[in-house]
């Protein structure tokens, strides 16, 4: 395959006036630019990714780093973000976390791997993450944008929502339906999200009058495996309940998985709630009832923030977004 130094010799150039031919920057005689573009025909060159960027300055491409590549969470997103990209003419690379380390380490070597392949900014969607880590790379710091997260000192990089009114709200469509004997599936007990939603959706229990320090909570990882070992370690516990809070839908799903294989009805005599709204949600069975959060909102909003940091472009950049339940059937009003 030939290569630009090949271009070069046989246009009789320099290796430098090659490269202001073919990336249009730089002045060059209309006789030179004849020889250069003759000898590109002549090898049939094709510049490389790596080549465009050198000649550039711009390797038009976004790298995102997710946590973890399983479930059904983060694929939507990444269809998005690359359809999005494409549309634009840029291209993505994704990052997630692998080896020994614990979640932060991972997630600041993925970074460094995204950042070293060139990309031109990061869409960053881990929580395990500090703002001294955002800090540490330097002026590439402002061409980042943080999903999820927020940090006073890069605050209008970040994109989240209120996961505290998210919890309230949780809970306040479990008590309207007349709900009181309630189960929380919590996710990871170190992820901030997660605080915030248990924290908001204890609040409002307590609010109500019920005591959440007898409440039969577990941790089931964000996982769908971690919720349904908990929905089966509920069942066992004899902790009678009318209602299940699952801090995800991945966890919601295999509780339902749960209660489906122990013969006990959603929601006739459970009901179950989950949280995120994900694309799964509509083809459980039951349907799942979930508070939506609106990630594709959010995600491109920041998206839309990156390219206008990266290539100087005027998308609207939205902050405000819209909570809400997404009522499906496996969630019923208690009867008296």
């Amino acid at each position: 395959m030939a290569t630009i130094k090949d271009v070069a010799r046989l246009a009789g150039v320099g290796l430098g006036t090659a490269s202001r031919v073919i990336s249009g920057k730089g002045s060059v005689s209309q006789s030179t630019q004849d020889k250069v573009r003759k000898a590109i025909e002549e090898l049939e060159f094709r510049p490389s990714h790596a080549a465009r960027s050198l000649l550039s300055g711009s390797s038009k491409m976004i790298g995102v780093y997710i946590p973890y590549l399983s479930g059904t969470f983060y694929t939507p997103i990444l269809q998005s973000i690359y359809t999005a990209l494409r549309e634009a003419g840029l291209n993505m690379v994704v990052a997630f976390g692998v080896g020994d380390g614990d979640a932060r380490n991972q997630a600041i070597d993925g970074l460094n791997f995204l950042i070293e392949r060139g990309s031109d900014g990061l869409i960053v969607m881990s929580n395990a993450m500090e703002e001294e880590d955002f800090a540490a790379l330097g002026p590439f710091q402002s061409r980042v944008v943080v999903i999820n997260q927020a940090f006073a000192s890069m605050a209008k990089q970040c994109f989240t929502v209120d996961h505290g009114a998210g919890g309230r709200l949780a809970a306040r469509t479990l008590l309207d339906a007349g709900h009181r004997e309630i189960a929380v599936i919590a996710g990871r007990a170190a992820a901030p999200d997660n605080q915030e939603r248990i924290a908001g959706f204890k609040a409002e229990l307590e609010a109500a009058g019920i005591d959440t320090g007898k409440m039969w909570m577990a941790d089931g990882e964000f996982t769908s495996e971690g919720g349904l070992a908990c929905a089966r370690q509920l069942l066992a516990s004899g902790v009678e309940v009318t209602a299940v809070f699952c801090a995800n839908d991945e966890m919601a799903v295999g509780a339902l998985s749960a209660f489906q294989k122990a013969g006990v009805q959603v929601p006739q005599q459970v009901s179950v709630l989950g949280y995120d709204d994900t694309h799964s949600a509509e083809f459980t069975a039951p349907q799942l009832t979930s508070v939506h959060i609106p990630w594709s909102e959010m995600t491109m909003n920041g998206l839309n923030y990156l390219l206008n940091q990266c290539y100087g472009l005027n998308r609207p950049v939205a902050r405000e977004y819209h909570l809400h339940v997404a009522e499906r059937d496996s969630l019923t009003r208690k009867t008296k």
